[in-house]
C-alpha cells in the first residue's frame, strides 16, 4: 500500500511557540579565569557569544561570534548548560547555549583582537567574582556551566538548576 503524504497544518505551525535563540562560550586563562566582554552598545559584561541567526546552530552561532568579536579560532565543546530564559516583553522567551571552549593559552590571550563596533574591552574573572560583574541571572548561567565543566550539562530555568519534573 503506496503512503500518502499529509500537507502540513498551516494554521497550526503559524501557532507554534517560537523562541529566540543565544549561544556563549566559557573561555579560560591558564589561571582558569574567565573571559568576559564589554559590548559597546549595551553597559553590561558579558561571555563571548550572540544570537543564533536563521539556518545556523547554536554551536556554529558560538564560533562564529568569537571570530568575529575577538579573532580567535576555537571550536565549540562540549554543551554546558541550556537556560531556559522566560520572556519579557519585548523580547519572547528564549533558549540560551552555553559551551566549553576550553582553556586560552597565553599566546591565544596575545591574539585576541577586539570588535571596535561590538566590544570595547575583556577581561578574566575569578568564577566566584562572576556575580560581581555580570547581571544575576547570566552569572548563574555563567556559574552553572563552570560548574558543569567535565561533568556534563544541566539544564537551567531563568539562570537557576530545576528540580526533576
Amino acid at each position: 500500500m503506496a503512503e500518502t503524504q499529509t500537507e502540513p497544518d498551516l494554521f497550526y505551525i503559524a501557532n507554534v511557540t517560537r523562541v529566540r535563540a543565544a549561544a556563549g562560550i566559557v573561555l579560560r586563562d591558564e589561571a582558569r579565569r574567565v573571559l568576559v566582554v564589554h559590548p559597546t552598545y549595551k553597559d553590561v559584561w558579558e561571555i563571548p557569544g550572540g544570537t543564533v541567526e536563521p539556518g545556523e546552530s547554536p554551536a556554529d552561532a558560538c564560533v562564529r561570534e568569537v571570530r568575529e568579536e575577538l579573532s580567535l579560532s576555537v571550536s565549540a565543546g562540549a554543551l554546558l548548560c541550556v537556560d531556559w530564559v522566560p520572556a519579557s516583553p519585548p523580547w519572547d522567551g528564549g533558549l540560551m547555549f552555553v559551551f566549553d571552549g576550553g582553556v586560552l593559552t597565553a599566546d591565544q590571550v596575545t591574539t585576541i583582537r577586539l570588535c571596535p563596533d561590538e566590544l570595547d574591552r575583556y577581561d578574566f574573572i575569578e568564577p566566584e567574582h562572576l556575580g560581581e560583574v555580570l547581571i544575576p541571572r547570566l552569572a548563574r548561567r555563567v556559574a552553572a556551566a563552570v560548574t558543569a565543566i567535565g561533568h556534563g550539562g544541566v539544564y537551567l530555568e531563568d539562570g537557576r538548576a530545576t528540580a526533576s519534573r
